[in-house]
């Protein structure tokens, strides 16, 4: 079935991040629906070959009784795990301004068994459990951030079996889902052989522009891998980063009396007009897929008078940056060519314009046959799961852009209306996507006695 074929509130209602951060992902294969997913869809075929150690691992660590109590008690911790995600939920946490939020976060790590947790200087939280020895160490993380600005109504409300409230699913149900495994390997004090690095991050969202991860990975270089929580549709695996910039342009000119000064004063207004019809008529390529957006507009101070001043914002994506950097070059040169046209059609030289960048996100992408992407093809096929292989723009495109093996994987439950007032969560079941995510974790850490780990350490460790 082709992805047109299914409805599309139907579609965005489980698309999530996914569908907001951009790159053709995945519109079916959604919670047993029966839906088909069109080949397009996907960003790259799964792995129908595993390697050996990959199978073998997953098949130790389901059979050992220490692993299957975890699971059971992730089950049953999920009662209290939602009274965390409603908590949690109703502290607001607008870009740049996550502190309240982290504090809460924190003081739930370190009652929950890591006692030296902190908050770093770009605000992310920051928790260390040690393995049993020289294994990887694997960052486990959600962000803490949301689009949603001060003052917005964040108290949960409950209806119909779903959860509402603004940020609800993305991404305080992950922040939620990282305490819950916290909370049960602890109390069954299981010993991983690798390092779990958990970490609730700022800056994701809008034009906090990655920079609680990019503090990360400057600051941790012992990091081998990452594992994100975002919510999707089982089955998910997010193994391909968008690449995005993001510019302010702003116009400046003479300004006037739109009377008196008309045919001699040039219009900020009109140049930036000019430069958003340009704009439009760019053909980005379609694969690797490209896009561009106007997103505000501002200027001007009186209907009756010519703008001395406006301004924009440009939104530039791609999956892969030859073709980012390609169409924003023509962007960047579309506005210079409206500042020349309008200054020429009044026969002057006063309209200027200058470009500032605002957002550097960067892409990469981790390959389909890597260690870390058969892990979670494997503990999916465990979970009954078909796996699909996405892309967006998540935290995992700073790692990605790095080199460093890095994935996103749902938080379980179904979830929808991101980046929206209505957005919700139906948690029925959802303890079987945080099993799954935590059960991908642990093999790629190894359990003590069970299973060595998948995941390789990069840099050798200090004796």
């Amino acid at each position: 079935m082709k992805a047109s074929a299914l409805s599309r509130p139907f579609a965005n209602s489980f698309a999530g991040p996914f569908a907001r951060h951009g790159a053709p992902v995945l519109l079916a294969a959604l919670l047993g629906s029966g839906a088909a997913l069109a080949e397009d869809i996907a960003v790259a075929p799964t792995p129908t070959q595993l390697r050996p150690a990959v199978d073998q691992a997953y098949t130790q660590l389901l059979a050992a009784p220490a692993v299957r109590k975890v699971l059971d008690d992730l089950q049953a911790d999920h009662d209290r795990s939602v009274t965390d995600l409603r908590m949690l939920t109703e502290i607001e946490a607008p870009p740049f301004h996550e502190q309240r939020k982290a504090e809460a976060f924190l003081a739930r790590l370190k009652a929950l068994g890591l006692p030296d947790a902190r908050i770093d200087a770009e605000g992310n939280v920051v928790g260390l459990r040690r393995g049993s020895g020289r294994g990887p160490t694997l960052l486990v993380s959600a962000h803490l951030d949301t689009v949603f600005p001060a003052g917005t109504d964040v108290k949960v409300k409950e209806r119909d079996g779903r959860l509402y409230a603004p940020g609800i699913s993305d991404d305080t149900r992950g922040l939620a889902v990282l305490l819950s495994w916290l909370k049960v390997l602890n109390d069954n004090q299981l010993q991983t052989v690798g390092d779990l690095l958990f970490v609730a991050d700022v800056g994701e969202e809008g034009e906090g522009n990655l920079r609680g991860m990019k503090a990360i990975f400057r600051d941790h270089p012992e990091i081998d891998g990452m594992l994100g929580m975002e919510p999707a549709p089982p089955g998910t695996v997010l193994v391909l980063g968008t690449a995005s910039h993001r510019y302010e342009v702003d116009f400046k000119g003479p300004g006037g009396h739109s009377y008196g000064d008309f045919g001699e004063v040039p219009s900020a207004i009109h140049g930036m007009g000019r430069a958003i019809a340009k704009i439009a008529d760019i053909d980005p390529p379609q694969f690797p897929r490209t896009t561009f957006n106007v997103g505000t507009v501002a200027g001007g101070t009186s209907v009756n008078a010519i703008a001395a001043d406006a301004r924009m914002s440009i939104d530039i994506r791609s999956d892969e940056m030859p073709s980012l950097l390609q169409t924003e070059k023509k962007i960047l040169a579309a506005v210079d060519q409206a500042v020349v046209d309008e200054n020429d059609r009044w026969r002057v030289s006063s309209l200027s314009a200058s470009s500032k960048l605002i957002g550097d996100r960067p892409g990469g992408r981790t390959p389909a046959d890597s260690v870390i992407v058969e892990a979670a093809v494997r503990a999916n096929q465990a979970f009954g799961q078909k796996t699909v292989l996405a892309g967006a723009s998540t935290d995992a495109n700073v790692p990605m852009s790095l080199g460093i093996p890095a994935i996103v994987v749902g938080s379980g439950g179904k979830t929808g209306g991101f980046h929206a007032l209505g957005e919700w969560i139906d948690v029925t079941d959802g303890w079987k996507g945080a099993q799954n995510a935590l059960v991908t974790a642990l093999g790629l850490v190894g359990v003590q006695g069970v299973s060595e780990p998948l995941l390789a350490v990069r840099n050798p460790r200090p004796k």
